[in-house]
């Protein structure tokens, strides 16, 4: 999971972070995964002995991401990734969702960002109050009428 909010440990460095991130498995490549993820994030290389709460909010999603990656999940669920962030870091962040589902981990995406999950969707649902009012692929929903009115603005 990676969750709303971005909840890095502050005090900790990229690298420490990384490494909780991996810390219930049992195998000897998590020196090999971090430094996979240092090359899909080449911001948190450059920033690797950083204290995670010194970095901008756009690092911190990514380290967030990051982190999540370090357990190797089939499934993975992101709240909120675009949360308070600028949107030249939201871009990135849709970049990367799509490498993450390139490379074959289930993503399921929380997010208000309407235009953006609906274009990394195979399967989207419309919540309001907790009940599914609308759902198909995010084409399907991307072009419904009732959708491009009340969530995308046209």
């Amino acid at each position: 999971m990676c969750p709303e909010g971005r909840q890095v440990f502050a005090e900790m460095s990229v690298v420490e972070n990384l490494e909780m991130g991996a810390h219930t498995r049992k195998d000897n490549e998590q020196k090999s995964d971090i430094e996979k993820m240092l090359d899909l994030f080449p911001v948190l290389r450059q920033r690797a002995k950083q204290r995670a709460g010194t970095l901008s909010g756009g690092e911190q999603e990514m380290l967030a991401i990051a982190r999540a990656l370090m357990a190797r999940p089939k499934l993975c669920l992101f709240d909120e990734p675009s949360l308070g962030l600028a949107p030249k870091i939201v871009e990135e962040v849709e970049q990367i969702l799509v490498r993450i589902k390139a490379m074959g981990t289930t993503i399921v995406l929380v997010e208000q960002n309407a235009a953006m999950a609906l274009r990394l969707a195979d399967r989207a649902y419309v919540l309001e109050a907790g009940e599914v009012v609308l759902h198909g692929t995010g084409q399907e929903l991307k072009n419904d009428p009732q959708v491009s009115k009340a969530y995308l603005g046209y």
